[in-house]
């Protein structure tokens, strides 16, 4: 990274870090922070795991696995388009195919 930027604090698990991040990012890493932060509390609040170590681990392991589906969903659908393109454009060949024969 050619160009860092400045400092900036963060605030996670009741504890600040302060993070170098690139210019113009800083409130997309906010967000990102704050993100992690409402995913850890809902974690904490379920009461079923204890300790600040555990409980972090298993925020970003729901981040995580939300993010992978979320990727997986999007390349069904891309693949979803692409095949209804590629049958599209199959019937627009038939089409010209036919047009063409009808015009000799």
């Amino acid at each position: 990274m050619s160009n860092q930027g400045s400092p900036i604090v963060l605030s996670i698990l009741d504890k600040e870090y302060r993070v170098v991040c690139g210019e113009g990012e800083e409130e997309s890493l906010q967000t990102s922070a704050e993100l992690l932060n409402a995913h850890i509390e809902e974690v904490r609040n379920g009461g079923k795991v204890i300790g600040a170590d555990r409980i972090t681990v298993m925020a970003a392991l729901n981040l995580a696995h939300t993010l992978l589906s979320q990727s997986d969903e999007q390349n069904q659908a891309s693949k979803s388009f692409y095949t209804r393109i590629r049958d599209l454009q199959d019937q627009i060949d038939t089409v010209l195919e036919n047009t063409r024969q009808l015009e000799l």
